[in-house]
This record gives C-alpha cells, sequence and structure tokens, in this order.
C-alpha cells in the first residue's frame, strides 16, 4: 500500500516534468535551426557586407522547406517539424532581403537584374518595360536586385510545386520521393560551402562559432527525429547532414593549421559563413 502511493506520488511529479520537457524539446525544433542565423544576420547588419554569406544557402532552405510541408500534406508528421519549417521560411526571406539591400548598396556599379526582366542584356533600366516570365534568364538566377524578385521565384516554385502535389497526393510513391527530396535537400545544404572552402583551400570569411551552432543542432534534429519515429527520410537523412557539417569542421581545421594560401587582406570585414 505504501510502495503504490509512493509510486502515485512520483507518478504525479514526473508527468509535469515530463510534459516540460516534451515543450521544451518542441521549442528547441522549432526555433533552433535559425538560432545560428541571429549573429549572421546581426554581422552583416553591422559590417554592411554580405560577402561572407551565400545567399544560395536560402535559396537550399527555401526549397527544402517549401517541399516538407507538402510532404506533410500527403503523410502527417510531428507538428513541431512543420512549424519549424514556416519559421525557416520566414528567416531565410528576412536574410535575403537584408543580403539583397546591402548588395545593392555596395555595389556602385550595378546592373539591375530581375526574376523576370525583357531586358536580357542586363542593363540598368530607368524606366521598367513590361515584362514576362518568359523572359527569365538563367544565367543571372538568384542574383537579382530586388528582394521582390526574390519573392516572385518563391511564389512560383510554390505554386508550380504545390500544384503538383495536389494532384499526386493518391500516390504513395509521389509522397514518398517528395519527402525524400525535402530532407534531402537541406541536407546538402552545406555542400556548397565546403566545395567553397576546396576551392578557395581557405575557410577566410566563415564563422567557426556558427558552425559549431550548426552541428549541435544537426546532431540534435537527427536524435529528435528517431527518437519520435519521424519518417526514415528524416533521419537518414539528418545522419547525411551531420556528416557534411564534420566535414566543413574538417576544413576549419585543416585551413588554419595548414594554410594553403596566403591570408587576403578585404577592404571591409568579412561577416559570418554561409551557413
Amino acid at each position: 500500500m505504501t510502495f503504490r502511493m509512493e509510486a502515485d506520488g512520483l507518478e504525479w511529479l514526473f508527468n509535469p516534468l515530463h510534459q516540460i520537457v516534451s515543450w521544451g524539446a518542441s521549442g528547441a525544433m522549432v526555433f533552433g535551426g535559425v538560432v545560428p542565423y541571429i549573429p549572421q544576420y546581426r554581422d552583416i547588419k553591422r559590417t554592411q557586407n554580405a560577402e561572407g554569406f551565400s545567399t544560395y544557402v536560402c535559396l537550399v532552405l527555401l526549397v527544402a522547406n517549401i517541399l516538407r510541408i507538402l510532404f506533410w500534406f500527403g503523410r502527417h508528421f510531428e507538428s513541431p517539424l512543420l512549424w519549424q519549417s514556416i519559421v525557416m521560411i520566414f528567416t531565410m526571406l528576412l536574410m535575403l532581403k537584408l543580403c539583397t539591400e546591402v548588395r545593392v548598396t555596395n555595389e556602385l556599379n550595378l546592373k539591375r537584374r530581375s526574376f523576370a526582366a525583357a531586358d536580357s542584356k542586363d542593363e540598368e533600366i530607368k524606366v521598367p518595360p513590361r515584362r514576362s516570365y518568359l523572359d527569365f534568364d538563367l544565367h543571372y538566377f538568384w542574383h537579382w536586385s530586388k528582394f521582390t524578385d526574390y519573392v516572385q521565384c518563391v511564389l512560383t516554385f510554390t505554386g508550380v510545386t504545390g500544384y503538383i502535389t495536389y494532384l499526386s497526393l493518391d500516390s504513395t510513391l509521389f509522397v514518398e520521393t517528395l519527402g525524400f527530396l525535402a530532407v534531402f535537400t537541406e541536407a546538402m545544404l552545406g555542400v556548397p560551402q565546403l566545395y567553397r572552402n576546396y576551392q578557395n583551400r581557405s575557410t577566410e570569411g566563415m564563422s567557426i562559432k556558427m558552425v559549431l551552432m550548426w552541428t549541435s543542432g544537426d546532431t540534435f534534429k537527427t536524435v529528435y527525429f528517431i527518437l519520435n519515429q519521424a519518417p526514415f527520410q528524416f533521419s537518414i537523412c539528418g545522419l547525411l547532414q551531420v556528416l557534411v557539417d564534420m566535414a566543413i569542421l574538417l576544413q576549419v581545421y585543416l585551413y588554419t593549421y595548414y594554410p594553403q594560401k596566403p591570408a587576403s587582406h578585404a577592404a571591409h570585414p568579412v561577416s559570418a559563413k554561409a551557413l
């Protein structure tokens, strides 16, 4: 009788504690992914220099999280993962807006580039002509001069993929493939930075603090996927993402202690790394 009373007392204590831990893990999952970009955003804002941040990171994360949201309509998964995608999309749009404004301000001889520009020679246009999406210039993809062009591109991609998903929701193969593409795209986030470091034989302009934050976040996310039995695509690609993070950290070590080129002297301080 006494043992049962003690067990009931412990259950009364541990149930709220378990609920609090669960809420904390969910909150960390929703907002943890955007935390590394806060110092990145502040560095760019402070230095007015976005050279150390690649906007292709924003592209990868936008595509990955839009696909993940569409995957949710075909196969429901944990709500925190859905909210994480929504929060990340808004974060990447804010990063794009800041980077575009900074780049336009710093480039004195800026040539106007648009998502759908009628001027194929990419010359500055004082009076914008009527534009059509048929005028899209692949050569300047994701190097546009206005934030609204990025928004147009994101909305176009969302509309097209959303319509295709709506028509194909009954196909299990399509839904599972969509889920794999979503998490695999996100897992490849660090690959452009990895290749860029390899080409430059240097990690100059890359924040080690951000790399460490990204690695710890991806590790936590992968463990969360496994423990909460998320779709297998999430766990596999989470592990792949951690491996890419580890490879970037290895580059930091090698290029710091075994430099392969002299350090350049930039005119402006370089902001945090492109992650």
